[in-house]
């Protein structure tokens, strides 16, 4: 009972009193904490409603915690110094901005005032140049002037012929007839222009006997021709056709020479009077032998030397295209050199004079005593025995197998019809021509036939007999193009032929070819050359070359034009002065009135050929190496060298005789106005730039609204009368420099890179001088000619999208050039580059010169062009080829100089370490 009971008391007492101890512990945190929680949260709420409730009282002045006005807060006494500290440190502020923006406004009119100052630097310094340039070039036109130690003197006054013109003495006898004793000088001044008065035949009795395409032929011509004046009463020359005839023997020689002094200007001897008999068969009689022709000029093609005026008459070719023109396609082409025959000759003798070797004397004791009349046995047994050897093919043929031609006496006749004998030519490599064996006869229409065939295929003429009178011998010089052997040397001659070289034989087939193209194939060629072979010989200069009239679309100008850094950073190099006078023409005419024999004979010994008979260029552009080519050469003044050419002192000198030399950008456009406008924005500040020509292509005008760019030069708008590549080459009036720079309108070409083109081709003037080079190249399994745009060591052609060029081979390419080629380029609307290398290449046989190391110029992001086109490439093909058969040869060369500057460095892919580069 007492265990239990102390069991129960201390066991239970003791754990309830530790439970209940524990309960109440948690009660009073319990409690503790949640009257903390009511103290903290509901206490500041309700005080918090209670305030709010005692601001919202209804005086304004009760209020305890609300916020109070400044003036209010000052009213606290403790704070007043504060709030005057604020009001003196707010009005502080307010004063020092004032001041702040006033300091602003200051500097900004001074910001003003240094950009004025700048700008008015940069015009004086601008000023500076421009007077220094303006003292320079005048201290370099003054030197010029007192080098040439001459005055300037206007041109002077016409001389007119008195309309009772009383004639000059008489010479001794007719035969002796010269220039210096027939000629009327006084009627052909200087300045006359040449004026050339043409009669009509068909006025005249003997008119109606004038074979009718002879006579419709020169017709044609002569009123086409530059020189022609309807006024005979300012004429220096007068002209009359009196042959060929329609049958022979129709009208008496005493009738003919009746009508001639009845000529309305004949004035009783017939002075400055030109007589011109043109023969187109073989046949034709020497119609003027017994005829009294005074003091008139004689022109035809068959001569007696008792009539024949060496210096005075002229030995023309035979009219053989008379109202057609050639077909240059039917032309044989030039190469292979050799071709089947060595020579080749066919004829046959009707009449013949008593032969050397009838009298059984030797050949050696008829050297040794007076010459025989005539050599023709000999020259029949010699070329007989050529072709029996057998040591080349050779055909000659002495008998004609159908009916011989009509000839002359002692004059070989021709064989079989022309298209027979043209074939035989174009498979032989010289054509003999022997002469007439009558001395007597200087020249026959049956010879000069023979030689107008062969040059007409290619075949080189040996001509037997040096006493013969070929056409024009007087200014021709026929050892460029013919071989001229005395008879005596008949055995000779094939030593002779096999001697010559393949490049001399090529060079006198070429050359051949020029004389036949230029001076003997149409009617029109053959009255120019009558006309230019007297203009000579009496020493008038050429008339100036015909020029494209320019057609200008009015535009607005006036848009700022700024430079593109990428066109404009040259880095240190000087490029020149931007023009700042008018633009500046190349000089003309400096020496077409001092035509000297000094000038003459120097163009004779530098480049044999034709000499002044070509019309002339007032640009004095040809040169006396191109001469045995153009056929021209007058006045030439040799601009391209010299003193201070290159390098430093080409901004002083120019690099030759002409200061100030300036060139012309023409620019071939088709509604690519955005790009052009660009194009146009890229020259602004170009040295040396007379102008711009804009060909506008399109037969749609300018945007109405489109505003030009001002680059400071004249920008010329060209409408041209259709869509041609060809109009790219026209001699534009407007153009009034030397130097051409022809660029298309998306080229992208720096200043530094032009400046130096523009110096490069004023040391050659006659050549191409360009960026973009291309090649020609002969695919061996199709047998034609490739053109080729890949990257290559040699080129053969700069393309003219961007090239120098002079204005001489524009008036070339498009008055001169065969017309087929014309056509060509129209045809594929491509080509004209190419055709214009093949021009300058045929002429000056020089290749193209390429400066830089640039090959692509298009802009990015530019419309396409025509070379983007699929077909662009076989299009060249063909146009290389067709070119090729036209002039019939290849006159591209190639080759591997490339021009560059001393300040320019290029990088060399690693696959054309090969190529040589020099400078």
């Amino acid at each position: 009972m007492t265990g239990y009971t102390m069991l129960r008391n201390g066991g239970v007492g003791n754990g309830g009193q530790t439970c209940m101890l524990r309960w109440s512990n948690r009660i009073r945190l319990t409690w503790l904490s949640f009257t903390l929680f009511v103290i903290l949260v509901f206490f500041p709420l309700i005080a918090h409603y209670y305030l709010t409730t005692l601001d919202e009282a209804d005086e304004a002045g009760k209020r305890i915690f609300g916020p109070r006005a400044g003036n209010e807060l000052c009213e606290v006494k403790h704070v007043l110094d504060l709030c005057r500290i604020r009001e003196s440190v707010s009005e502080e502020l307010l004063q020092l901005e004032a001041k702040r923006q006033e300091l602003n406004s200051e500097i900004a009119k001074l910001n003003l005032k240094i950009e004025a100052c700048k700008k008015s630097i940069e015009n004086a310094k601008q000023d500076l140049l421009q007077l220094k340039n303006v003292i320079s070039q005048t201290e370099h036109s003054y030197k010029e002037l007192m080098a040439q130690n001459q005055p300037k003197l206007s041109l002077p006054i016409r001389l007119l012929p008195e309309k009772d013109d009383i004639g000059l003495p008489p010479p001794k006898v007719l035969r002796s007839c010269r220039l210096h004793n027939c000629f009327d000088y006084s009627r052909c001044p200087l300045t006359s222009g040449f004026p050339v008065y043409v009669y009509d035949s068909d006025q005249f009795a003997f008119g109606s006997y004038l074979d009718p395409l002879v006579k419709q032929a020169f017709q044609a011509t002569a009123r086409a021709n530059v020189y022609v004046t309807e006024n005979a009463d300012i004429a220096c020359l007068y002209v009359i056709l009196v042959g060929e005839m329609q049958e022979l023997g129709v009208l008496r020689p005493a009738d003919l020479e009746k009508q001639l002094y009845s000529l309305p200007h004949w004035r009783t001897d017939g002075h400055n009077h030109v007589i011109i008999s043109l023969s187109r068969k073989s046949d034709t009689q020497n119609l003027l032998y017994n005829v009294s022709t005074g003091r008139a000029m004689v022109a035809q093609s068959t001569f007696y030397a008792a009539q024949y005026r060496p210096g005075f008459d002229l030995v023309v070719s035979p009219l053989v295209h008379a109202m057609s023109e050639p077909n240059f396609m039917e032309i044989p082409p030039q190469v292979p050199v050799k071709r089947k025959y060595l020579f080749t000759f066919q004829g046959e003798k009707i009449e013949s004079l008593r032969s050397s070797l009838q009298e059984a004397r030797s050949f050696e004791e008829e050297m040794e005593g007076d010459p025989p009349a005539d050599y023709d046995d000999r020259i029949i047994a010699t070329l007989k025995a050529v072709q029996d050897s057998k040591l080349d093919q050779v055909l000659v043929e002495f008998t004609c197998k159908n009916q011989p031609k009509p000839s002359l006496p002692t004059e070989w006749a021709l064989c079989g019809e022309r298209e027979d004998r043209l074939e035989l030519l174009k498979l032989s490599t010289f054509a003999l021509i022997i002469t007439p064996g009558d001395p007597r006869l200087v020249i026959s229409s049956g010879c000069a036939t023979r030689l107008f065939e062969a040059l007409e295929v290619g075949a080189v003429p040996v001509v037997l007999g040096e006493h013969v009178q070929l056409p024009y011998r007087d200014v021709l010089q026929w050892s460029e193009a013919a071989l001229v052997v005395p008879k005596p040397r008949v055995t000779e001659v094939h030593f002779l032929l096999r001697s010559l070289s393949d490049s001399d034989l090529l060079a006198m087939r070429r050359q051949g070819r020029f004389l036949w193209e230029t001076y003997f194939s149409t009617a029109d060629s053959i009255f120019s050359t009558v006309l230019a072979v007297i203009r000579t010989r009496i020493q008038i200069p050429a008339a100036p070359i015909r020029e494209e009239a320019a057609a200008e679309i009015p535009h607005r100008s006036g848009k700022a034009a700024g430079t593109d850094p990428n066109m404009a950073d040259n880095g240190d190099l000087d490029l020149g002065p931007v023009e700042t006078e008018p633009p500046y023409a190349s000089p003309r005419y400096l020496r077409n009135f001092t035509l000297t024999v000094t000038d003459f004979y120097r163009s004779w010994n530098s480049a044999p050929g034709p000499f002044h008979l070509f019309p002339h260029t007032p640009f004095d552009p040809v040169l006396p190496s191109e001469a045995k080519f153009l056929g021209s050469g007058t006045g030439f003044r040799p601009i391209g060298g010299g003193a201070g050419g290159s390098g430093k002192e080409f901004q002083a000198s120019l690099g030759g005789n002409v200061p100030r030399e300036q060139f012309t950008v023409v620019m071939l456009t088709y509604e690519r106005e955005e790009v052009l406008m660009n194009s146009l924005e890229r020259l602004n500040g170009l040295p040396y730039l007379n102008k711009v020509v804009v060909v506008w292509n399109s037969p749609k005008l300018p945007s109405e609204d489109l505003l030009w760019p001002d680059i400071g030069v004249p920008i010329m708008v060209v409408r041209t009368e259709k869509n041609s590549l060809n109009n790219r080459f026209l001699p534009w009036n407007e153009i009034e420099t030397e130097a051409i720079l022809s660029i298309d309108d998306d080229a992208h070409l720096r200043h530094d890179e032009i400046m130096f083109g523009f110096r490069v081709w004023r040391e050659a003037r006659d050549r191409i001088v360009g960026f973009p080079g291309r090649y020609h190249a002969w695919d061996i399994p199709h047998q034609s000619w490739l053109y080729n745009s890949n990257y290559s060591c040699e080129l053969s052609m700069v393309l003219t999208g961007a090239a120098f060029f002079h204005k001489y081979y524009a008036y070339l390419y498009s008055y001169v050039m065969p017309q087929a080629i014309r056509d060509m380029v129209d045809e594929y609307i491509n080509c004209e580059d190419i055709a214009m290398n093949f021009l300058v290449s045929h002429i000056t046989r020089k290749p193209p010169i390429k400066v830089t190391s640039r090959w692509t110029f298009r802009c990015p992001g530019c419309p396409q062009a025509l070379s983007h086109d699929d077909s662009h490439f076989h299009e060249r093909h063909k146009c290389i080829n067709f070119f090729v058969k036209v002039y019939g040869y290849m006159p591209l060369l190639y080759t591997q100089f490339r021009v560059d500057s001393v300040l320019f460095k290029t990088r060399l892919p690693h696959d054309k370490t090969k190529c040589f580069k020099f400078i």
